[in-house]
């Protein structure tokens, strides 16, 4: 069976909250298997702590917040998409305020924590979500899909009324290098025109051209301009990957999207939980795999078509 990991130690550090503006500090603890990714309040007293759950999703504007018993977590999906992208399934995450630090707007500086210190396998298995049939919600021109795969796989196409971006699409095959190479430094992006009416709405109070790629009506604004020619298609499946492991287990299935969101992916999620005849649970390769290889992270491999799997239950 595929095995569990959590963190070998501590990480610590600090940056300013996109939408508050206020400094962050953040320890990222290991965690005992099947406890999952937890959030604490270290800022507020009593019962703070948060599961990252699709259940606990209290808000999707222009970022994920989690919630519970009065207590939130904003901003969650650059740390979330890092942990999935790097196989770390049990961790606990505390922060002294009410977001997750932007670091550079993208989910590189926590894959790069997660590099230094590294990770480790646990003594229980990995469930796996596997989609069985295609299940899709939409929203106007938005839309976001699961169709069965073999593996996990995304599909994204944004299309943005501005010369520098216009239509994108890009596909991945997700693996722990893939995610690596192609996906975690894409940043955030915003435009000019919106910063006045975020602000005034009391977000985007802590962004600037340190932490994410500002455009205004005809070019972009940073000196450095872009990491990758589709680095605006890329932060999209970034933030796929975070808003989709909200699920608790990896999924199997190829996420396709067009002008999708944090929104759209939350109903999408929330759809596949009602919808369970659309997907099965697996809970691993038993003996098809040796020990070593067995303690890989499971985005190095495709499900086998030969998986038993177990009956369906979140």
């Amino acid at each position: 069976m595929f095995l569990q990991r959590t963190l070998k130690q501590e990480i610590t550090c600090r940056s300013i909250g996109l939408h508050s503006g206020r400094k962050v500090g953040m320890v990222i603890r290991p965690a005992a298997a099947d406890e999952g990714i937890v959030f604490i309040r270290r800022d507020l007293g009593g019962n703070n702590r948060v599961k990252a759950d699709v259940r606990n999703v209290r808000d999707t504007t222009l970022a994920t917040t989690l919630g519970l018993n009065g207590v939130t977590v904003s901003t969650v999906e650059h740390l979330m998409s890092a942990f999935r992208g790097m196989g770390v399934d049990n961790a606990v995450v505390e922060v002294d305020a009410p977001e997750i630090p932007i670091m550079d707007g993208s989910a590189r500086p926590f894959v790069n924590l997660f590099r230094e210190v590294g990770t480790q396998v646990q003594g229980k298995g990995r469930k796996l979500l596997v989609i069985k049939k295609e299940i899709s919600v939409s929203d106007g021109e938005g839309m976001a899909m699961f169709l069965p795969s073999p593996d996990f796989r995304i599909t994204y196409k944004i299309e943005f009324g501005h010369p520098f971006i216009g239509v994108q699409q890009y596909h991945l095959k997700f693996s722990d290098v893939s995610y690596k190479e192609e996906i975690c430094s894409a940043r955030t992006f915003g435009f000019l025109k919106d910063v006045e009416y975020l602000q005034a709405k009391g977000l985007a109070l802590g962004g600037s051209l340190k932490n994410a790629v500002v455009l205004d009506d005809h070019r972009i604004i940073n000196k450095e301009g872009l990491r990758c020619p589709d680095e605006f298609v890329k932060h999209k499946i970034l933030d796929a990957i975070g808003d989709l492991s909200l699920l608790g287990i990896p999924i199997i299935g190829h996420f396709v999207a067009n002008k999708s969101g944090h929104r759209l992916n939350n109903l999408l999620l929330k759809e596949l939980m009602v919808r369970q005849e659309c997907w099965t649970m697996a809970g691993g390769l038993g003996g098809e795999l040796s020990d070593e290889v067995a303690a890989r992270p499971i985005s190095s491999f495709q499900m086998p078509a030969s998986i038993q799997a177990s009956t369906p239950v979140i």
